[in-house]
């Protein structure tokens, strides 16, 4: 059997982009200017006051389309329970490694020690408290004795010729899964919303720890790649247009 492996971690990485601030510029301009072109349209340094202002009245004032014209693709290692809160946005395109195809690999989720345990409060405004080291302890030789146990069972199935698709029913919900996510930046700001915690945003969001592990990075890309976007969307409360 193949040697199980225990993480806590989620993995994001930005594997192709067509996105930048001049983009948002660049959209929104042909409705009073006619035909433009994408060179006429600067961002970053060579960004100018009246660029910043447009992009920040279109985010104020919540014209979105001009935030559509553009496109990032990230890869995502995170265990399914993520994935189901991901596909439920209906935001983006995705594609997922399949059990069908490919025999799955053992790799499981286990909260580590920094992972809030307790829940209070009522739905949709949840607070989560630090557990006791004897909860952290229960969770994690719990979530580890369930996983083994399960992907011996998975094994076992295989090895006496059962499809992979009939095999992977016994796995648990934090077994890893794989995706690329293809997204524009006003669907992208969308999901940032929801599945963030921040102070001064208009509508609070309390999301599940694991999923904002995954968008906290997603979060960093996009603000590399559209820095007035994201200045934008963070002055205005960090609603999407």
């Amino acid at each position: 059997m193949s040697e199980i492996e225990f993480r806590s971690e989620m993995t994001v990485e930005l594997v192709r982009s067509n996105a930048s601030d001049a983009d948002v510029l660049f959209a929104a301009r042909v409705s009073t200017q006619g035909e433009q072109t994408l060179e006429s349209a600067q961002s970053g340094d060579e960004a100018t006051s009246r660029d910043r202002g447009l992009i920040n009245y279109l985010m104020r004032d919540r014209h979105g389309s001009p935030f559509e014209h553009n496109s990032m693709t990230f890869y995502v290692q995170a265990p399914i329970f993520v994935f189901r809160e991901f596909m439920r946005h209906r935001m983006a395109s995705y594609n997922e490694e399949s059990g069908r195809y490919r025999q799955l690999n053992p790799t499981f989720y286990v909260p580590n020690e920094k992972r809030n345990l307790v829940q209070e409060g009522k739905p949709g405004a949840y607070n989560f408290l630090p557990g006791t080291p004897e909860q952290t302890a229960l969770v994690q030789a719990e979530a580890e004795a369930q996983s083994i146990a399960a992907y011996e069972s998975y094994q076992r199935m295989l090895e006496a010729g059962v499809a992979r698709e009939v095999a992977r029913i016994v796995l648990p919900l934090n077994l890893y899964s794989s995706m690329y996510v293809t997204v524009n930046a006003r669907s992208l700001m969308n999901f940032l919303s929801l599945r963030t915690k921040r102070e001064g945003t208009h509508f609070p969001s309390f999301p599940q720890r694991e999923i904002e592990m995954c968008a906290e990075q997603m979060e960093n890309f996009f603000a590399e790649l559209m820095p007035l976007t994201y200045e934008a969307f963070n002055k205005n409360g960090r609603v999407a247009p």
